[in-house]
């Protein structure tokens, strides 16, 4: 009978094998192949792990064995094709492969934004399952862009020291909130019922709605705790903002300060608020750079309570919309789990000043 090799696993490459499994950087066949190495570590059967990742058991074998007898580099990358792993066609590949590289990263196509597997062989003549191969070989993905901006705020590191100090080190005898308000958010209903979902079917709505009108909420997030605060209004001006301040203060232990992390939205500054703070020693706003909206750890229970209850909502009346609103905060304080911060003020430095210098290299070209 035969016995599958033994994998014992170092902490580096344990480490380095369970970020590939969960990464979405790295190509679909190394996340595969890091999840064979893990359950191997385990003492699976090839058989087991096969089932569990719905791969042939073959193939588990096959990279099970190659970790044993090269470690973690051995799974990084295929050996060259063909019988003698090196044939005629293997320069010509490698100069292939490159050359889609090069393209991909610095050239766009006449007719479109981007690259598509199949206008990237058309114009290398090859065929679009190799430039797939070597597009997920090195984690290219042109159908996808990401949205950023660097702040110009002229003191961005003060202000980053200032919130990431409340993440990390919060005072002692005080309570930290993040605040913010979702505006503008639309009672959407649809025109005809849609149909549900079955099975090789996903569930439809039409492509038109009524609107029923728009509400806003204000949310306060505790750092510490995960709970929330949350108020809806149908405006979003000073007053607003200022009635839900008081309604943060109140329901707070008297005995501790609040330390209240906002943006740079105009009504947080408004002379009438700023009154009230002056009067009420206890409550500090702090202020996140301009355009670094992703400092305020209270955008992303926004941004959940968007996906899982108002992108695809229907909702036939305001009353409704904000009773879902506020139903999602409850739900949420039930069980609270808070939003940990690990990152340090001088590794966002860091990563800011060279995207900053990116930049000005761009421009200066």
């Amino acid at each position: 009978m035969r016995v599958a090799t033994r994998i014992t696993l170092s902490a580096s490459d344990k480490k380095v094998l369970q970020k590939n499994s969960r990464s979405k950087a790295v190509s679909i066949r190394l996340a595969e192949r890091s999840q064979v190495v893990l359950l191997s570590a385990q003492g699976l059967e090839n058989k087991v792990i096969a089932q569990k990742l719905n791969i042939p058991p073959n193939k588990v074998g096959k990279w099970r064995n190659r970790y044993a007898e090269g470690g973690i580099e051995s799974i990084r990358k295929d050996k060259p094709r063909g019988a003698n792993h090196g044939g005629k066609d293997s320069v010509k590949q490698a100069r292939l492969r490159k050359k889609i590289i090069e393209k991909t990263t610095q050239e766009k196509p006449t007719d479109a934004t981007h690259w598509s597997t199949r206008s990237m062989a058309a114009a290398l003549n090859t065929t679009h399952s190799f430039v797939h191969r070597v597009w997920q070989s090195v984690g290219l993905k042109p159908h996808l862009e990401k949205t950023f901006k660097v702040s110009s705020d002229p003191h961005f590191e003060e202000k980053l020291c200032d919130v990431v100090g409340l993440y990390l080190n919060p005072p002692e005898n005080a309570v930290v909130f993040c605040i913010d308000e979702k505006t503008s958010i639309q009672a959407l209903d649809r025109t005809q019922p849609g149909l549900p979902l079955k099975k090789g079917r996903c569930g439809t709505v039409t492509h038109d709605y009524k609107r029923n009108g728009t509400s806003t909420v204000f949310a306060a997030l505790d750092v510490a705790t995960g709970n929330v605060t949350g108020e809806c209004y149908q405006k979003h001006t000073h007053k607003e903002f200022l009635k839900f301040l008081k309604k943060v203060d109140a329901e707070t232990d008297k005995d501790k300060d609040l330390h209240i992390i906002v943006d740079n939205y105009s009504t947080h500054k408004h002379e009438k608020v700023r009154s009230w703070l002056a009067r009420n020693k206890r409550v500090v706003l702090h202020f996140t750079p301009t355009s670094s909206s992703w400092l305020n750890l209270v955008e992303r229970f926004l941004g959940a309570l968007t996906e899982k209850q108002l992108k695809r909502g229907i909702f036939t009346s305001v009353d409704e919309l904000e009773k879902t609103i506020i139903d999602y905060i409850e739900n949420n304080n039930k069980h609270p789990k808070p939003f940990v911060w690990k990152k340090s003020a001088g590794e966002i430095l860091a990563k800011v000043n060279r995207a900053r210098k990116t930049l000005d290299n761009m421009q200066a070209n």
